[in-house]
């Protein structure tokens, strides 16, 4: 098996992390494929055509992270990502699109995506965000974070920015200071790591709190917190 360049080996023992693929096009299936069959920590379980191919594929193929492609013929990205993360301990979900400011990528996030990749990324890159979503990670560095944002809260028809911050500051006015300050972390694109150097403490309060605000907020992962964020201006 060929190695991916610029992939760090894997830990020895770890169980491999588990993608199922979904796009319409066979050339992209194989290509990722290929890709994610270059490295040992990560196996490919299944393959899909259509978004109304992901309910039967992720129930017999049980992946960790499913590449979810946004346009497809018969049921798109958007609405299969709706379904599946409404679903009871569902995977994550990684966006495949050709654009990096898409409304419906902005979408996908909202409803419960892990993050998104760009069918360009490069490989190193790719097996990168598979396993950082499989860890629980977020996926959007602050550039890409700062321009999806941007993009999502533009002035928009019938005051919809208006009613977002409105939502957003209520949701956050009912955290502690200290729920606060890591939420904020949270949609600058801190990881883990950096928050906990950021506001002295261990990785593993920080981690405590982020599950805190995901019940406490009804959130599915660390990309709608950083959205909920910036909704409300405070990043």
């Amino acid at each position: 098996m060929a190695a991916v360049a610029g992939v760090t080996p894997a830990v020895p023992d770890t169980p491999p992390v588990r993608v199922l693929i979904v796009d319409d096009d066979a050339l992209v299936r194989a290509g990722l494929s290929m890709i994610l069959g270059g490295v040992p920590d990560v196996r490919v379980v299944g393959e899909a055509a259509d978004g109304s191919e992901v309910p039967e594929a992720v129930a017999a193929c049980r992946p960790d992270v499913v590449l979810m492609d946004i346009r497809m013929p018969r049921l798109d990205g958007l609405a299969a990502t709706e379904a599946l993360r409404a679903t009871p301990s569902p995977p994550e979900v990684l966006v495949l699109t050709t654009f990096d400011a898409d409304e419906q990528v902005l979408r996908a996030l909202r409803a419960g995506a892990a993050g998104f990749l760009l069918k360009d990324t490069p490989p190193a890159e790719i097996v990168r965000a598979v396993r950082r979503v499989a860890a629980g990670e977020p996926t959007l560095s602050p550039t890409v974070t700062r321009r999806l944002i941007d993009r999502v809260t533009a002035p928009g028809p019938a005051g919809g920015t208006d009613r977002r911050r409105e939502r957003a500051l209520r949701l956050l006015g009912g955290l502690s200071e200290r729920e606060r300050e890591v939420a904020v972390c949270v949609g600058a694109g801190r990881t883990n790591a950096e928050i906990a150097a950021e506001l002295f403490m261990s990785v593993a309060t920080v981690k405590a709190y982020v599950s805190r605000l995901l019940v406490k907020l009804d959130l599915n992962n660390r990309v709608q917190v950083a959205l909920l964020v910036h909704d409300a201006d405070l990043a």
